[in-house]
Parts: structure tokens; sequence; C-alpha cells
């Protein structure tokens, strides 16, 4: 239902406002190149992409491993009922994560906006991989989503050089797969 919902207001908002294209470029101190030999380069702006995201990614398993904070996300997702029994405000709680996890995807707009162009929606064509990430990683599995965000990329770039006249059935597959060996995910919840 809840995809559903984002059809429909997705439509709406392009009715509304239009679905206009916009190229961003990255600032000028990210937009050289490093040389990789005499025949090829590799983007600046790419490394800071990368430096970025694991710089992110070990943010979160600090906060959610080791802070007060984590510990309470950690058993608000477990066991709703019992951190509200301890006099938790899991409402309160559910906002924080909600509010946390709307800066990250703005984030991710951001920094996504100098290497592809910035247009409303572009977040959709990520929004089925983000499902068969969790889904190959292990719902509620921090670890699983990791291992499986890095499996997923690993298929489909490899997929699109080795095979591309099914390079865009390659997570998919991989994701049958996955349930058909485990369907519980790679990790367990909280794993």
């Amino acid at each position: 239902m809840t995809y559903g919902l984002i059809l429909v207001f997705e439509e709406l908002r392009s009715i509304a406002v239009g679905d206009d294209v916009h190229g961003v470029t990255p600032p000028e101190w990210l937009s050289g190149s490093i040389a990789l030999g005499d025949l090829m380069s590799y983007p600046v702006y790419r490394l800071f992409i990368s430096a970025v995201c694991l710089g992110v990614a070990l943010a979160m398993w600090w906060v959610l491993a080791k802070t007060r904070l984590g510990m309470r996300i950690r058993a608000g997702a477990s066991n709703r009922e019992m951190v509200q029994a301890m006099g938790i405000n899991i409402r309160l709680l559910y906002r924080i994560v909600f509010a946390v996890g709307v800066a990250l995807a703005a984030l991710a707009g951001m920094i996504a906006a100098p290497v592809s162009s910035v247009y409303p929606g572009m977040g959709s064509s990520v929004l089925i991989i983000c499902f068969v990430v969790v889904v190959i990683g292990g719902i509620g599995s921090i670890k699983g989503a990791l291992v499986a965000a890095l499996l997923v990329g690993v298929v489909d770039t490899f997929g699109k050089v080795l095979v591309p006249s099914v390079a865009g059935l390659s997570v998919y597959l991989l994701m049958a797969a996955m349930l058909l060996w485990k369907p519980e995910g790679l990790f367990k919840a909280n794993g």
C-alpha cells in the first residue's frame, strides 16, 4: 500500500509542478581526476562519494552499536511494547529515526546530484533496489544490509559488463536465489 501511495503522490506532484531536469556541477575542488596510468583516470568526486559513504556507514554503526540512543533503537525494533513499558517514549524514538532517515536521503540526493541529474522522483529508481538489499540482507539486520548492498553492487556491475543482455535481471535473480537458499536473509535482525 505504501508503494502505491508513493506512485499516486509522485503523479500528483508531477501534475502540479512538472518534471524539469537540472544538472549540478561538482564543487571546483572536487572536479579533477586522478591518473590511473597513461590511458585511464578516475574522478576525484567519485572518491569523495566513496569516502562520505564509508563515513556515514561508520557513523551509523557507531551510533547503533555504541550509544544509548542506538541501544534504544535496537530495543524498540525488537520489542516495542517492552520499550514502552520501560518508560521510553517509543513514538519520539521512531520520529527521531524517521528524521535521521530523511536527512540521510537528502544527503544522498545532494551527493548524487553532480553524478546524475536532479529531477523529481530521482529516488524512485533506487527504491526497488533498496527493497532487494533489505530482503537479501535480512529484514532488520544492519550488517546484512551492508553486505547485501555490496553484493548487489558487485552483481549489478559485473552483470552489466559480462552479460549486458540480462544485466537488469541479475539483481532480481540474486534475490530469488537468496530467497530459495535462505528465506530469512543473510543475517538475522540486529545482526
